[in-house]
């Protein structure tokens, strides 16, 4: 039976007011990877009356009435996406769908979401606690850097006018504040909660990290660094401090993050009777395209502690790995399994990272992660003991049930956590039982400066990983293939870091069709980054690609196969003063704009430096190997693949 969303299905269970109402940008899917319904399931476990209004009306305040006023608190989220990053693309341009809606229709839900629904919300219900969280809310938590205004804007919770902010994932800290509310405590006794943002006009005056303020981080680009850097380091929920930071005469508390789930509390979410598939009544408008993502897939564990510059998810779910048993993933998949237009696939069995299912690190499941460094970057920490031997049983077991054919992993996989395990298990299974055709992975760049300001593995790691993937596909006698994504305009990226990757690219046969132009989102080191042009962690000065045009001629060259963008790939290099590397033959990136060969600049091999060729590369430059077309139409397998990567923001 699915949640409450209308007086009818009230009457249906009897109820005549509800508990909690929950107001939600995406549309109403019954599925634990969608925030609404995790939410909403999670209180009516506990015992409360939960209602969903999923896509109201955000200009009528009236839509928010519809199963009455809530006895404790109206619950908003934007959804599992921030609302700007849902609606538009790195360029700034509207995106022509929206995934989480009806037919993937886009214009639902508003700009901003969050703000909105809790002014209507307060419109609706004056005198009702208003408790905003998910996704954009906890990222917007503290005043950040908003790149569609291109400014520093206030926390959310104090532009919004909610009365509390749940960051995180939340079960916890709502499981207290459910129980306070209840017992007529009002918000003023959820202050103390972990996992909680409160507003006060008097800030506590001991152990505390008071950060700059909104004012000074909005004038100061130096100081909105070191306030990133004092967020990072106290977002640990061992011996994490309260941090507090100041908006004209109101005071912004952000108390430490809730402590990880146990093993016990995952299965107990996540055993939880969730209808799986979307509201009824989004049959006739074409269903929840993203849905399909997920309908087979199996989330294993929760958390990442990759620590990439570019990446939110530890500001979000935490660097702290929790585990689901192996008994809840086995009872879902059997479940999978006997629905009727199962085929014998299981599409994913991972998280936020497929292969970081066990923290790998004692220290860090009891006292959380360290400040100031990173578990992969530069190298792997020495007390990381990278295993993977309970995923391969765990993937095995899956495999064994009956019906499944084939179980794969599509969520993406570290390549340096793999290389880092002295064991070949989970490198052989992977190979041999669960890639479609393609493996995606994120060497992201090859560029040494680029790759140190996102904290990622030097691109010789990734070379080892492709040698090592190729070589063991191959005495398989499969035909697989590693499919690598790259960011374009990172920070740190000049114009011939990004020609240098082209040809890296180029030497090693690659002709991408999907590559993802940096995005500063909220909340994330690469993000603050673009805004102060420093690098947080050492604070000192980094290049930063801020003009479209620029922004524009780096995602062109690591598209350089395609036609369409040789006049920006010879604009790029011209501008650069690389042009030695246009002209006809392989070494050469774009052939010259009248179409004819050129003389003199460059020769039949090209002049580019080979410092970061592979053996590959040089095979297909002296003829003996045809390039591949990465996610091109004539490879088999890999529409989901390409398809899947295009907007998913990786790990």
């Amino acid at each position: 039976m699915f949640l409450p969303v209308n007086r009818e299905d009230m009457a249906f269970r009897d109820w005549h007011y509800l508990d909690f109402l929950l107001i939600s940008g995406d549309a109403y899917v019954d599925h634990y990877s969608f925030a609404n319904a995790i939410v909403g399931r999670w209180l009516e476990h506990l015992g409360y009356r939960v209602g969903i209004i999923a896509q109201p009306d955000f200009k009528d305040a009236e839509s928010l009435k519809i199963m009455g006023k809530p006895r404790y608190a109206v619950l908003i989220s934007a959804g599992n996406m921030d609302s700007m990053i849902n609606h538009y693309t790195a360029a700034k341009k509207v995106r022509s769908k929206d995934l989480y809606s009806p037919g993937g229709k886009r214009g639902l839900r508003p700009d901003y979401a969050t703000n909105v629904y809790a002014r209507l919300a307060r419109e609706a219900f004056p005198d009702t606690p208003i408790i905003i969280g998910g996704v954009e809310a906890g990222l917007r938590r503290f005043a950040h850097y908003d790149f569609w205004q291109n400014k520093v804007l206030p926390s959310m919770l104090i532009s919004s006018g909610a009365d509390l902010l749940v960051y995180g994932m939340g079960e916890l800290p709502l499981k207290e504040i459910a129980e306070k509310l209840a017992a007529g405590e009002g918000v003023g006794g959820c202050r103390r909660i972990a996992g909680v943002c409160y507003k006060t006009d008097k800030p506590p005056v001991k152990k505390i990290m008071e950060i700059p303020s909104l004012r000074q981080v909005s004038k100061n680009k130096r100081a909105f660094a070191q306030a990133f850097n004092y967020i990072d380091n106290e977002n640990n929920f061992y011996d994490g401090r309260p941090v507090v930071q100041r908006h004209d005469d109101i005071y912004l508390v952000a108390n430490p993050p809730a402590r990880p789930l146990t093993t016990a509390e995952m299965d107990e979410i996540y055993d939880m009777p969730f209808e799986n598939r979307w509201h009824p009544m989004y049959d006739d408008l074409g269903g929840i395209p993203a849905f399909d993502e997920v309908r087979f897939s199996l989330l294993s564990h929760r958390g990442c502690f990759g620590g990439c510059s570019f990446c939110s998810i530890n500001f979000h779910q935490g660097k702290i790995i929790q585990n689901r048993s192996e008994r809840s993933l086995l009872a879902e998949a059997k479940r999978l399994t006997e629905q009727p237009d199962f085929k014998g696939y299981i599409h994913d069995v991972g998280g936020p990272t497929a292969n970081f299912r066990g923290q790998g690190c004692d220290k860090a499941k009891k006292r959380g992660n360290c400040r100031n460094k990173q578990c992969l970057y530069p190298e792997p920490c020495k007390n990381l003991r990278p295993h993977m031997k309970e995923y391969v049983q765990l993937l095995k077991k899956l495999e064994a049930l009956p019906k499944v054919k084939k179980v794969f992993i599509r969520s993406g996989i570290r390549y340096d956590y793999v290389m880092a395990d002295y064991r070949d298990d989970f490198f052989k299974h992977l190979v041999e039982h669960n890639v479609s055709g393609l493996l995606k992975v994120a060497p992201e760049h090859c560029s040494d400066n680029v790759l140190a300001a996102m904290e990622k593995p030097s691109y010789k790691v990734y070379r080892g990983f492709q040698d090592k993937f190729s070589r063991i596909t191959k005495q398989l006698g499969k035909k697989q293939y590693v499919l690598p994504y790259f960011i374009a305009a990172h920070p740190g990226s000049t114009l011939n870091d990004a020609i240098d990757l082209a040809m890296v690219m180029k030497n090693s046969g690659l002709h991408p069709e999907q590559v993802q132009l940096f995005i500063p989102t909220p909340g994330s080191r690469s993000t603050c980054m673009y805004y102060t042009g420093l690098n947080p962690r050492t604070m000192k000065p980094i290049y930063v690609a801020r003009s479209e045009e620029e922004r524009d001629l780096q995602r062109a060259l690591l598209q350089y196969g395609d036609k369409k963008n040789w006049d920006k790939v010879r604009a790029a290099l011209i501008k650069a003063g690389r042009d030695e590397l246009i002209g006809w033959g392989p070494g050469f990136l774009v052939p010259p704009a009248n179409g004819r060969p050129t003389a003199g600049k460059g020769n039949a091999k090209g002049s580019y430096d080979r410092k970061h060729k592979s053996d590959y590369g040089r095979k297909h430059e002296n003829g003996r190997k045809r390039p591949e077309r990465v996610g091109g139409r004539n490879q088999k397998n890999n529409k989901s693949a390409v398809a899947k990567g295009s907007d998913k923001r990786r790990k």
